[in-house]
């Protein structure tokens, strides 16, 4: 699986979000892929030569490696003012009741900003579209990204065996297709409309397989392969 994704979160004895103790200011959270590794938390460019560099070993790093160091600047501002209604809660009942795989995000109080709420939206729309263009019988699309980098790091595509061709040519018809920057995510599946109160129907029976002209993920667009 060549875009396989995956993260891992360290902090030191005593920091907050273990202990709640604001003497300690360390967290290192790490997102590894094929041919990618991303570093992440509290951590400011100078991890560079401090943190990086003696951690990884030399033949992983060339001129060619890119860092991604908290590329959306400080983190300062958490709680209600960041991150309203982030209750975590329902995120399967929400989507395919145990059926697919799920990230941790959760959806509930969160506007089309958050890649938790859009970005399920849009894998949603693809995997929909392969299986309605006849290319699979079974889709799953997975995305991930970095907070402050529009572009998605990986994007995943598995038809369990089902693909009419292979996941690579589906992958880059995804790929073509659909546009998975949030800001984009947000005008082509036009979430921002209605408001909060649009997003008022979600709260019960979960968000998809509904006939609904406001769950506009639930459109599909035919795919057909290039020759």
């Amino acid at each position: 699986m060549e875009t396989f994704l995956f993260t891992s979160e360290s902090v030191n004895e005593g920091h907050p979000d273990k202990l709640c103790d604001p003497d300690s200011k360390v967290a290192c959270e790490t997102c590894t892929k094929t041919n990618m590794v991303m570093v992440f938390g509290e951590i400011t460019t100078k991890a560079n030569e401090k943190v990086i560099k003696p951690v990884i070993p030399a033949k992983y790093i060339d001129d060619t490696t890119i860092f991604h160091l908290n590329p959306s600047g400080r983190f300062v501002i958490g709680g209600p003012h960041g991150d309203a209604g982030l209750t975590g809660r329902k995120i399967i009942i929400d989507t395919y009741g145990g059926w697919g795989a799920h990230g941790g995000g959760a959806f509930s109080g969160k506007d089309p900003t958050k890649v938790d709420r859009s970005g399920a939206y849009i894998v949603r729309q693809a995997a929909k579209s392969v299986v309605a263009s006849g290319l699979a019988r079974r889709c799953i699309v997975q995305v991930s990204y970095a907070i402050g980098v529009p572009e998605p790091l990986s994007v995943f595509v598995d038809t369990y065996k089902t693909g009419k061709i292979p996941d690579k040519d589906i992958l880059a018809l995804i790929k073509e297709k659909f546009d998975f920057r949030p800001g984009m995510i947000a005008i082509n599946l036009d979430l921002m409309r209605g408001g909060n109160s649009r997003y008022l129907k979600t709260a019960a029976y979960g968000h998809f397989g509904r006939d609904d002209p406001d769950f506009t993920w639930e459109t599909v667009k035919i795919l057909k392969p290039n020759a």
